[in-house]
């Protein structure tokens, strides 16, 4: 019955998701300039859009451990694109119909990182329930698609602004909709099946007292922190180390490290049968805490830029590899698991950024700072994944 399920466009469906879940968390960051010109707004204020997204994200991570199961993964995952399309095209409209222009972007905020949030948690166990072979590579290369995304959304939206100009970013984020809206209907016709039958996946009080599951937690906090931390300062860092433009450091920063993080993601997934997920997850992390390393104490810029861009290729494992051993680790834990994974994720990158501000500023405003601290993150998932291995070599599993 399976091989009669064309599974391919669920795949498809689900690299789209990933790649609207990259529309949303790219695109209004290169607008925050053109809010606060257009509509008056504050940097404060500004600050706050970040920061509503990933934490609602963060809301919709918690309630999905609950809801997701019982109201089924095509709704949910059908919402999560409508509201995505929805945010979208009303970022471009509230703004001009509500008599305070923030209040709209807001809403429009919280709509789409609902979509996303929906997004993250759903995406990655319904490939995982697909009756693929070589789960560890498909979650490698589903993952890619967001770093091509976030590629594709900077590079296409500097694109634009430098032909049409940027007082024309309405249409822009109008055609970035579009993405959203097709792939609803590829969600409502593509086989989806559970990841584990009624009553067979673990409740979230066994998830809790499971030892391994605390361990899965740390991976995804580190993965993230790990991800967000270089990520969120690449543009700030190459401006401030090469002294060039933002459009210049927007390109060599975030492009560059995004371009690597899908670069690994994709080899992994080629290569994923003939190696071992946790040994790779230990080079990349003693990797990453190497290009942190490298970032934050080379006097020279040009090494401090590789250090950035490199740290792309150690990250890219870490996310969809600590789902992958979860998976394999936990295997009747459920939607439940993967939202709480999602949890972990989002609060190691949303709190890790700010930490590296925080400690930069109190440094006098020195970013190598900041990005030094970072290595703990590293450094503690290399550690966990050490305990790891030596908790299931006592157990005599692999």
């Amino acid at each position: 019955m399976n091989g009669q399920k064309n599974y391919k466009k669920t795949l498809v469906a689900c690299y789209l998701g990933f790649v609207t879940q990259a529309i949303s968390a790219n695109f209004t960051p290169l607008l925050f300039l053109t809010f606060g010109r257009i509509y008056g707004i504050t940097l404060d204020k500004i600050a706050m859009i970040p920061l509503v997204f990933y934490l609602t994200q963060l809301l919709v991570d918690l309630a999905a451990t609950k809801f997701a199961d019982k109201i089924g993964y095509r709704a949910c995952v059908v919402a999560s694109q409508v509201l995505s399309s929805a945010g979208l095209v009303l970022m471009a409209i509230l703004p001009e119909m509500l008599p305070v222009p923030f209040v709209g972007i807001l809403t429009a905020v919280v709509l789409y990182a609902i979509g996303s949030g929906l997004i993250e948690v759903l995406v990655s166990p319904i490939v995982e329930a697909c009756p693929f072979e070589n789960k560890d590579g498909m979650m490698s290369l589903l993952h890619s698609f967001y770093c091509w995304g976030a590629m594709g959304v900077i590079l296409g939206s500097t694109l634009f602004f430098a032909l049409f100009g940027v007082e024309n970013w309405k249409i822009l984020t109008f055609i970035w909709a579009l993405v959203p809206l097709y792939n609803t209907f590829n969600f409502i016709t593509c086989p989806i099946e559970r990841l584990t039958e009624d009553g067979k996946s673990m409740g979230i009080r066994k998830l809790f007292k499971t030892p391994v599951f605390w361990l899965m937690i740390i991976l995804m906090i580190c993965s993230g922190a790990s991800e967000a931390s270089m990520a969120q300062w690449a543009s700030a860092f190459t401006e401030s180390a090469l002294g060039v433009s933002k459009t210049v450091g927007d390109l060599a920063g975030p492009c560059l490290f995004a371009m690597f993080m899908g670069i690994s993601r994709v080899l992994y997934s080629k290569f994923s049968e003939k190696l071992d997920l946790a040994w790779v997850m230990l080079i990349c992390g003693a990797m990453c805490a190497g290009c942190y390393l490298l970032a934050s104490l080379s006097s020279l810029p040009i090494l401090g830029l590789a250090g950035c861009a490199l740290c792309g290729m150690a990250v890219g494992i870490m996310w969809p590899g600590s789902i992958s051993i979860s998976s394999r680790k936990c295997p009747v834990g459920g939607t439940a698991m993967f939202a709480f994974l999602a949890l972990a994720g989002d609060l190691g990158a949303m709190t890790s950024p700010a930490i590296v501000g925080s400690i930069s500023e109190a440094a006098g405003g020195d970013l190598k700072s900041g990005l030094l601290v970072a290595t703990v993150f590293p450094v503690v998932l290399v550690l966990s994944l050490v305990i790891l291995k030596m908790r299931f070599r006592e157990k005599g599993n692999r």
